[in-house]
């Protein structure tokens, strides 16, 4: 009698839970089907059968009404009694965790005979995969920029006399043929530029093996844009050569790419940007944004450029404050002393932080954006690959280039005097760089462009005569210092378990005429602010 009983029991729970049945259906239906066992399983049976007949017919009824709504969402299934929404479909049960593929370097194997270990896979076929990798989501919208910096080729493509074209200024020609990377050098570039920027390629092939399809390239580490579209209108006028670099500008064709410090800068003990973001995160909670020196912060060298020379003014004096607190950088003597003065996450204590070029873009925009301070940017000139996704009085406050004292004490008041909306503004540009811009998506954002870039090609890729294969054993087994530091960790340890994001379409002119006159009306907006407060303070 016991067993019937529990057995009845758990089909009776099913019955009620299961199938969504209202508790009103008390326990006096069930009592008299219990007191009797020879009864009860003919009519229990009856019962069950009446009841699952009678749900089905709700579930038609409802599905029925709800087609007969055009455009109408679906209804959850919500128990009158107790208000519980139930959904329609049951939770999906998670996947289990994939078991990553991690291949260290193999320098054992690489040193004595100097070529490139051949145990890495070379393809990535994650349909063949018994359990394959996540779906990734969209990328970010400053991917859109891919298609604005590849459409000068949209309709002619790339031939190979345009690539050759480009080689005048390269400091070195990159090839990927089947998988694997050739370089063949021109020129040294300054300081390790070219040796972490083929490092950061290197680890987009270990991410993504087979992924990125053969391809030439021309590649130029020097600071300045040299493509200048002016030459490349008109009529008569021929393609411009295509022309890999970190940063262009509104006059210029170069083809932006993410630059050598993501993977670390050893000449001035800049980690790499993965570990580096980490710890600004942390670095941000050590002083709360409110807690914070109210002045604005700059450090850096200000010999590499006039506009920062010009910086120098506004630093505070017996005579003036103009609410800025200015620092010249001397790096040679900084790595005498073991550059205990740089470390950029014990630098996250001023409530704002001034971005100004150098000779060009500079590589500290990231790391000042990343520290929740309010980032003042000096009017730009140049954009690297994210920047264009940056918008004035949402991301940082614009700053005039040739009134920079006068702006920055604006601007500082300003916040002072508008702390959440300081302190907001302020998020928002470190949650865009330590999220949007997450090593994740500059692997994404290099992947894309080379496959777009691909595409263009109206030639087939060949091994250069005068390459030499690459590959992160090639260039981390003999390295050292900080050099070899940097590479083993920055190192990608096999494979990806997701895809790459997916790509957005490109801008329509009208989207894109939207967002320039955006980023003008803002500055402008903020231009005129600073003229009322001027005048304000000039006629009292």
């Amino acid at each position: 009698m016991s067993e019937k009983r529990t057995s009845m029991q758990r089909l009776q729970r099913y019955v009620w839970y299961g199938s969504g049945a209202f508790p009103h259906f008390t326990d006096s239906i069930w009592r008299p089907f219990l007191k009797s066992s020879a009864r009860s399983s003919a009519a229990f049976l009856v019962l069950a059968f009446l009841l699952v007949s009678a749900f089905l017919s709700t579930r038609y009824l409802d599905s029925s009404a709800s087609s007969s709504s055009i455009g109408a969402a679906p209804r959850p299934i919500v128990n009158i009694a107790t208000s519980h929404v139930y959904p329609r479909k049951p939770p999906a049960i998670p996947k289990r965790p994939r078991e990553k593929l991690e291949i260290p370097l193999n320098c054992t194997y690489y040193n004595p005979n100097r070529t490139c270990p051949s145990g890495y896979p070379t393809s990535f076929r994650p349909e063949q995969d018994p359990d394959p990798p996540s779906a990734a989501g969209a990328c970010p919208e400053y991917f859109r920029w891919i298609h604005e910096d590849l459409k000068p080729w949209a309709r002619t493509g790339i031939t190979r006399d345009m690539l050759e074209q480009a080689r005048r200024t390269a400091n070195f020609r990159l090839a990927i043929v089947g998988g694997r990377a050739y370089v063949e050098t021109y020129e040294k570039s300054f300081q390790t530029r070219d040796v972490f920027t083929l490092w950061g390629i290197l680890q987009l092939l270990r991410r993504y093996p087979g992924r990125v399809p053969d391809l030439e390239l021309m590649f130029d580490c020097v600071d300045w844009p040299v493509i200048h579209s002016e030459l490349y209108r008109g009529p008569n006028a021929t393609s411009p050569p295509p022309l890999f670099r970190y940063c262009g500008d509104n006059a210029t064709l170069d083809i932006v790419f993410p630059d050598w410090s993501f993977w670390g800068w050893p000449e001035v003990n800049i980690k790499p940007w993965e570990s580096l973001s980490r710890d600004l995160k942390e670095g941000n909670k050590r002083v709360k944004w409110m807690d914070r020196e109210p002045h604005a912060y700059w450090k850096g060298n200000p010999t590499v450029a006039a506009t920062r020379q010009d910086l120098l003014r506004c630093n505070v004096s017996d005579k003036t404050d103009w609410n800025a607190r200015i620092f010249a950088q001397d790096w040679t003597r900084e790595s005498q002393q073991g550059y205990k003065q740089s470390d950029l996450a014990n630098q996250c204590i001023h409530r704002y932080k001034i971005y100004i070029e150098g000779s060009a873009w500079s590589v500290s925009e990231k790391y000042i954006l990343a520290c929740d301070s309010v980032t003042l940017v000096v009017k730009p000139h140049y954009y690297d690959f994210f920047t264009r996704g940056l918008m004035p009085v949402h991301h940082y406050w614009p700053i005039r280039e040739d009134d920079k004292c006068r702006s920055i004490k604006f601007a500082v008041d300003w916040g002072n005097s508008h702390k959440q909306k300081a302190q907001a503004l302020g998020k928002a540009a470190s949650n865009f760089v330590l999220e949007e811009l997450s090593m994740d998506f500059v692997y994404d954002y290099m992947f894309h462009l080379l496959n777009e870039y691909a595409k263009l090609l109206r030639f087939k890729p060949m091994v250069p005569e005068k390459a030499v294969e690459f590959c992160s054993e090639h260039m981390a087994c003999s390295a050292d210092g900080l050099e070899k530091k940097f590479m083993e960790e920055s190192l990608v340890k096999g494979p990806a378990d997701v895809y790459p994001c997916t790509l957005p379409p490109p801008y329509d002119a009208p989207s894109l005429n939207s967002i320039n006159r955006r980023k003008e009306n803002s500055i402008k907006q903020v231009e005129m602010w600073e003229n009322k407060y001027w005048d304000g303070r000039n006629e009292s």
